[in-house]
């Protein structure tokens, strides 16, 4: 059997007292979307925040292909090839389009010693990036990323992960408070993203959503590694 993308085994986590998570086990198979499912406080955030590198785990292993992996910060988490993206995207508004897909990963001119960011650039990769996202309005790269839709802010963030080349696309309610259209959108594209090799963890309080994407769900809290159903 193939060794999963990512394997999480006899995790915890407690804040004092409190246990978050009690030797939860979980994975993600390559080329995956998993539906990640439960009440509220059944530990879905806490889990997704110890892979994202958010907070670290109290005790228990992080395996990415088979390789045991320390995940202490955001960065290392990025570095690992795994991005998360939050309900507000984690754009800056004010930023043009281009300046949030390269937002502390921008390239630079030549000289480098100069460290001045190579503009043109930027625009030429957001120019491309919009088209495979689908939005066909004529929108320039230098459009402060404010003025897009809710859709389209969530379309543009799923880009930028995939154009990083991330193994692993962590969706935290990439569809709440969307439009009916919107939302059609931003699904489409999670399983573009799937069918262009990446995996997908996706995380909504709408079942119909998470069921209409993945290829498998599993249910919090995780005392079982639950490959539940295959939704087709």
């Amino acid at each position: 059997m193939a060794e999963p993308l990512i394997r999480m085994q006899n995790i915890r986590k407690s804040y004092g007292r409190v246990q978050a998570l009690e030797d939860a086990n979980f994975h993600v198979n390559e080329r995956e979307i998993v539906g990640l499912l439960g009440d509220n406080g059944a530990g879905k955030s806490t889990l997704i925040k110890v892979l994202s590198g958010a907070v670290p785990l109290t005790s228990g292993d992080i395996f990415i292909r088979g390789k045991k992996v320390s995940l202490r910060s955001t960065s290392d988490a990025i570095a690992q090839g795994i991005e998360t993206i939050y309900q507000d995207s984690a754009l800056v508004t004010q930023l043009s389009i281009a300046r949030n897909l390269f937002l502390g990963r921008e390239p630079i001119k030549p000289p480098r010693f100069l460290n001045r960011m190579d503009q043109d650039a930027m625009n030429t990769v957001a120019r491309d990036l919009l088209k495979q996202v689908g939005i066909s309005k004529n929108i320039p790269p230098t459009t402060p990323i404010g003025s897009l839709s809710g859709g389209e802010r969530q379309a543009v963030a799923i880009a930028r992960a995939m154009h990083f080349d991330s193994d692993l696309i962590i969706l935290d309610e990439p569809t709440n408070n969307l439009g009916v259209a919107e939302t059609q959108g931003v699904l489409s594209f999670v399983r573009s993203a799937r069918d262009s090799g990446h995996s997908c963890i996706f995380i909504a309080h709408n079942i119909h959503h998470v069921f209409q994407v993945v290829d498998a769900h599993r249910i919090a809290p995780f005392a079982e590694d639950l490959h539940i159903a295959d939704a087709g």
